[in-house]
């Protein structure tokens, strides 16, 4: 379990790498924080705490230039996976928060509104410390019906319609998932989960499209099992989001170093970021896995997050070999 702090005696090379010495103080007053709250834990209970994620109703905001919204299935075919990534939440906001300021996450939970209770789950905008009870607030359903498909153009239709991020300049949008989306959002799961009223389905494709002119937003796609069944969530996606867009997930361990490689890519911070990794990790394995699933994420920084299409023939080169 990674912890809140600057301290990585625990790492695989100590000393190798240092969190930025003019923010060791405030890292260290958030693992003060952390540790009076008490255990970090997920939630197991039977519900989630609708206080603060039932999206009924309720938009979210934030004022960040760089707000980033994780959306996570939490369905069966995930098993602990969701845990696997949330644990990591420590590193994933003290890493970041070196590389801009006012770094703003927002945690979503997803499963599939044609069968499970709670199918969308959406945290307000939040920072440091504060970010654990936002976790902690989820539920874990474990639910799903089997059909290769959750209901994930619902979770974006909300983040489309009722997220509201006015100053973004850099914001992100990533989905933790292994199956598809259907394709139209259902009108009764909208107003049910909600409130909005819609006069007749929409496509789930026009959904994706509007969010890429918003987010950099990409599938961080866990294996399904069956190869048949990747390539038909794969292609699927693909068509909605762009292949480049599609980041294929090595392990579960591996999956939030692969959320921090992408942001810290676009921001311009891959070379401290191969510190992080070198430090926390001796195995050239784990290291090389990393690498080879962000290797060709388009370098392009440009606010505007629609997919841009590279010319025939040309090629990017492998982040391993970025400096």
């Amino acid at each position: 379990m990674y912890g809140w702090g600057s301290d990585t005696s625990t790492w695989k090379k100590p000393g190798k790498y240092k969190y930025d010495s003019a923010k060791s103080p405030y890292l260290d007053s958030l693992a003060s924080k952390s540790a009076a709250k008490g255990p970090r834990t997920y939630n197991i209970g039977s519900e989630p705490n609708m206080k603060l994620v039932n999206p009924r109703g309720r938009d979210i905001s934030s004022d960040s230039e760089n707000p980033i919204i994780i959306g996570v299935d939490v369905t069966g075919s995930m098993s602990t996976w969701p845990a696997e990534i949330f644990d990591r939440l420590p590193l994933f906001y003290q890493t970041l928060s070196q590389y801009k300021d006012d770094l703003d996450i927002s945690f979503g939970a997803i499963g599939d509104a044609y069968c499970d209770t709670y199918p969308i789950q959406v945290n307000s905008f939040g920072k440091e410390v504060n970010l654990e009870e936002h976790l902690k607030a989820l539920y874990p359903e474990g639910g799903g019906g089997g059909q290769n498909k959750e209901t994930y153009e619902l979770f974006a239709y909300y983040i489309l319609e009722h997220c509201k991020t006015p100053k973004a300049k850099s914001p992100f949008m990533f989905i933790f998932g292994d199956e598809d989306f259907y394709k139209t959002v259902n009108p009764k799961q909208v107003e049910h989960y909600i409130g909005d009223k819609l006069e007749s389905p929409m496509k789930s494709k026009d959904v994706w499209d509007k969010l890429l002119q918003r987010f950099d937003l990409y599938l961080l796609h866990k294996p399904y099992g069956s190869g048949s069944d990747d390539k038909e969530v794969v292609d699927s996606w693909a068509n909605a989001i762009g292949r480049q867009r599609i980041v294929e997930l090595p392990s579960k361990e591996r999956a939030v170093d692969i959320a921090m490689g992408i942001v810290a890519k676009k921001w311009g911070k891959f070379s401290d970021f191969k510190d992080n990794l070198s430090a926390r990790h001796d195995s050239d394995g784990v290291k090389d896995s990393v690498y080879k699933s962000i290797a060709f994420v388009d370098v392009d920084s440009s606010p505007n997050s629609v997919v841009k299409t590279t010319k025939k023939g040309t090629k990017t080169k492998p982040l391993s070999e970025m400096p």
